[in-house]
């Protein structure tokens, strides 16, 4: 049976709970955070902020993004997430995934908003360099998801309009800012966000993770113009 010819020219993909099983260490790194500043946040608040932009998150949590407890937070998170990251495990199938779309002619491009030091131990995980085409980082962009400006410069970089591309990403942010861009969209629910939000986000299609969109690309958006949700 021949291959099918993609629908679009390039894949961007988030990495954190996309590629690597990360937002619960970055669940317990930030509440450790928030209550070694001096101020107890439900585990369960910070992980549906995981994803956004980290001032944005801040905000949300504790009301500021710069006040002297939030700095403090950011401060301490950065620290314990670097103490925690020997724990970080990569997602089934994600460096299959992105070797098959490389194989097949697609830009694979790392579309994250994580932080330089974050994205160096993520890329030294994964492992993928002779895989992706592009990558960006939460250096590219004033502001990062769920506003669209990471996504812009992922598009700029990869030399493809919206319509050309299409975006996996495991949070309502990386749906959300895609849909911003005019991009379309897969979720997965490797980050621990369920079918039903990544949905109402504005996913086109909603796999496990990496191994099952792999063992489903054929029918997924990425080659088929009527694939499933």
């Amino acid at each position: 049976m021949s291959e099918s010819a993609p629908t679009v020219d390039a894949v961007l993909l988030d990495i954190d709970g996309t590629l690597v099983d990360s937002n619960y260490v970055h669940v317990d790194a930030w509440s450790r955070a928030f209550r070694d500043a001096g101020q107890e946040v439900p585990s369960w608040r910070i992980h549906r902020s995981i994803g956004m932009d980290g001032s944005k998150l801040r905000e949300a949590l504790v009301g500021s993004a710069d006040s002297p407890l939030a700095e403090k937070a950011k401060e301490l998170h950065t620290e314990y997430y670097a103490a925690a990251s020997e724990t970080l495990e990569i997602l089934p199938g994600a460096r299959e995934l992105l070797a098959e779309l490389s194989s097949r002619e697609l830009t694979v491009v790392l579309a994250t908003s994580a932080p330089e030091n974050e994205l160096s131990t993520l890329r030294d995980l994964l492992e993928v360099e002779d895989s992706v085409a592009v990558v960006t980082s939460g250096e590219d962009a004033d502001v990062a998801k769920p506003e669209p400006d990471i996504i812009g410069v992922a598009l700029e970089r990869a030399g493809v309009d919206a319509e050309n591309a299409i975006m996996v990403g495991d949070s309502v942010w990386d749906i959300e800012s895609a849909g911003r861009a005019g991009v379309r969209a897969i979720g997965v629910l490797s980050g621990g966000i369920s079918r039903g939000e990544l949905l109402d986000a504005g996913a086109v299609a909603v796999f496990d993770d990496p191994a099952d969109l792999l063992s489903h690309l054929e029918d997924s958006p990425i080659f088929s113009r009527e694939a499933r949700a």
